[in-house]
C-alpha cells in the first residue's frame, strides 16, 4: 500500500528525517496500527522519489526505537507491542496539538447511550422476547430461490444499476397480495416502500411527520426502539396507558398530537389485542385530530386463535394510518427487509424520503423473497413456523402452571412471546429477573432491553416477559424448572403456596 508522506526539498530538515517523522506520527497516531505491513524500502523509496538508502536508515532507526519490526524474509511490521517510550511520546503528540477554537455549540442528542440492548448475555436458557429460532430457517429452499434469480438473464443489469429507492417492483406487488388476503388490506404497490427492517420504517415515517416539539402518542408501555427513535427527532412524549384491551383511547389527548403509534394485534410487551370497537374509534379520533397513525405489526403473521382482526389500515377510511411489517420475525432479522405502507397522499413524500436514506436495498435479497412469496414457499413456512411456535407456547404455559399453579398470563393469543402477571404475594419482576439470571435463566421486566414504561406504568412492577420462539420444549421446561427450584431460596412466607 502506499504510505501517506510528502516531502519538503526546501525544507531545512533532511530528507531522511522527515521520513522518520511522518512515519513516526502515522504509527503513533493509530493510523499505521499494530501488526500492519510497511512497504519494502525499494518500494517506499519509488513512491517519494529518493534513494533506497535513505529509507533503509528511516527503517533501521525505527526498527532499533521499537516502532517497527523486521521479520526475515517477511518484510517489515509496525511492531504488536510499542514500548512505554512510544507511548510516552504518543501522550506528549496528544498534549501538544492545538486545540482549533475555544468550544464549538452541539445539540444535546436525547439517545446517546440509549440503543436499545441486543441481550449478549451467555445464558444456559433465554426468554429473551421475539428471537425466532434459527434452525427453521429455509436454507435449503433459500440457496435454490437464490440460484434461480441470480441466473436470470437480467442478472448483471440488476447489480450494475441503482435499486429503485422505493423497492423492487416485484416484492412490492407481492406484499400488497399478501396484505389484502393475511390482513384485509387493499393498497396498490406503489403505497409500498420496502426498508431494512421495521426500524427504519419507524425512521422513514418519523422523517415525514416529526419535527422539534411534534406531539408524538405513544402506548405505555411501549416499544422501546419506537420511543428512542421519536426522542431522537425531538418529539414531545405523551404516554397513553393500555389495559387489558390495549391502548385505552378515551385517554387520548382530544388535539395537538401529529403521530400516534400503535401495536393493536399485539401489544408490546403485553401482549393484548385491541377490539373491533376501539379500533374504530382510534381511526374516529384521528380523523378528529388530524394525526396520523403508524400500526406496528410486527408479529401478526403469528396467530393461534381464531382468525386475525383486520389491520387499522383495512378499516381505514381516512387516510391516516401507516402499517409497519417485517420479515424479520418470520424470517430472520439478519435479512433486513421490512416494508412501510404509507397512505395515497404521502407516496411521492414518502418516496422522496427514502431516497435520501438510501438508494433501495439489495436486489438479490429483494428478488429472492419475492419469488419465495410467489411460489407460496413462503405461507408454507410460515404455516410450520406456526405450528411449531404454538407448540412451544403451549409448553410454557403448561411448564409455568405445574411450577408455579395458577398463573395470569396475557398475550396468548398470537405473537413470539407472553406476559407474565405476578400476584402480590410474589418478589417483584425485577428480583425475580435477577435471581434467574443468577442461576443462568434468562426473564424479563418490563423495563430497558424489552420496552419503555415511562415510569408511570401500572403493569412494570409485576409483569415478566417472556419468549418461546428460540426455545425448544426441553429447554423451555428445563429454563422454567431451574427458575423454580431457585425460588425455594426465598423465605417461606414470600409465596402463598410452596413451590416444588
Amino acid at each position: 500500500m502506499a504510505i501517506p508522506i510528502v516531502l519538503d526539498h526546501g525544507s531545512r530538515q533532511s530528507l531522511q528525517g522527515q521520513i522518520f517523522e511522518q512515519l513516526r506520527h502515522l504509527i503513533l497516531a493509530g493510523r499505521l496500527k499494530p501488526g500492519t505491513p510497511i512497504p519494502a524500502s525499494r518500494v517506499l523509496a519509488e513512491q517519494l522519489g529518493t534513494s533506497r538508502n535513505t529509507v533503509l536508515l528511516v527503517y533501521d532507526r525505527l526498527i532499533a526505537e521499537g516502532y517497527l519490526q523486521a521479520r526475515k524474509a517477511i518484510g517489515t511490521y509496525v511492531n504488536l507491542e510499542l514500548p512505554e517510550t512510544c507511548l510516552a511520546a504518543t501522550r506528549r503528540i496528544a498534549t501538544s496539538v492545538p486545540i482549533s477554537g475555544e468550544s464549538i455549540d452541539r445539540p444535546v442528542i436525547p439517545f446517546i447511550g440509549r440503543v436499545p440492548a441486543r441481550n449478549p448475555r451467555n445464558l444456559d436458557f433465554d426468554f429473551y422476547p421475539d428471537r425466532i429460532d434459527p434452525d427453521l430457517f429455509p436454507h435449503k429452499i433459500w440457496r435454490r430461490f437464490i440460484n434461480r434469480t441470480f441466473t436470470s438473464t437480467s442478472t448483471h443489469f440488476n447489480f450494475t444499476e441503482y435499486c429503485d429507492p422505493g423497492g423492487l417492483s416485484q416484492l412490492r406487488e407481492v406484499i400488497a397480495d399478501h396484505l389484502g388476503v393475511a390482513r384485509g388490506i387493499s393498497v396498490s404497490s406503489d403505497q409500498i416502500i420496502i426498508t431494512a427492517g421495521s426500524q427504519e420504517g419507524l425512521n422513514l415515517a418519523a422523517r415525514l411527520l416529526v419535527k422539534d416539539g411534534t406531539l408524538v402518542a405513544t402506548e405505555n408501555p411501549c416499544y422501546q426502539g419506537a420511543a428512542l427513535l421519536f426522542e431522537s427527532y425531538y418529539a414531545r412524549l405523551i404516554q397513553v396507558p393500555v389495559d387489558e384491551s390495549g391502548l385505552n383511547v378515551e385517554q387520548l389527548p382530544k388535539e395537538g398530537v401529529a403521530l400516534l403509534y400503535v401495536t393493536p394485534s399485539h401489544q408490546y410487551p403485553l401482549g393484548f389485542t385491541l377490539p373491533i370497537e376501539r379500533r374504530l374509534k382510534l381511526l374516529d379520533w384521528a380523523r378528529r385530530c388530524g394525526a396520523y397513525i403508524i400500526e406496528d405489526d410486527y408479529d401478526s403473521d403469528f396467530r393461534y386463535r381464531g382468525s386475525p382482526l383486520t389491520a387499522l389500515m383495512g378499516l381505514d377510511d381516512y387516510g391516516c394510518v401507516m402499517y409497519l411489517g417485517t420479515f424479520s420475525k418470520s424470517m430472520g432479522a439478519g435479512l433486513r427487509l421490512g416494508y412501510l405502507v404509507v397512505p395515497k397522499s404521502l407516496v411521492q413524500a414518502a418516496r422522496a424520503a427514502k431516497a435520501l436514506l438510501n438508494n433501495g436495498h439489495a436486489w438479490l435479497d429483494q428478488a429472492t423473497m419475492a419469488e419465495f412469496i410467489r411460489s407460496g414457499a413462503y405461507g408454507n413456512h410460515l404455516r410450520r413456523m406456526r405450528n411449531l411456535y404454538c407448540k412451544r407456547r403451549d409448553c410454557l404455559v403448561e411448564a409455568l402452571h405445574e411450577h408455579f399453579g395458577p398463573v395470569q398470563l396475557s398475550g396468548l393469543e398470537s405473537g413470539l412471546h407472553l406476559a407474565w402477571h405476578l400476584p402480590e404475594s410474589y418478589p417483584d419482576a425485577f428480583q425475580l429477573q435477577a435471581l434467574a439470571l443468577r442461576q443462568g435463566v434468562g426473564i424479563y421486566s418490563i423495563g430497558p432491553g424489552t420496552a419503555c414504561d415511562f415510569g408511570k406504568c401500572d403493569y412494570s412492577a409485576r409483569t415478566l416477559v417472556l419468549g418461546f420462539s428460540s426455545l425448544n420444549e426441553y429447554q423451555i421446561r428445563a429454563g422454567i424448572r431451574r427458575i423454580a427450584d431457585a425460588f425455594r431460596d426465598f423465605p417461606p412466607n414470600i409465596l402463598t403456596r410452596d413451590i416444588t
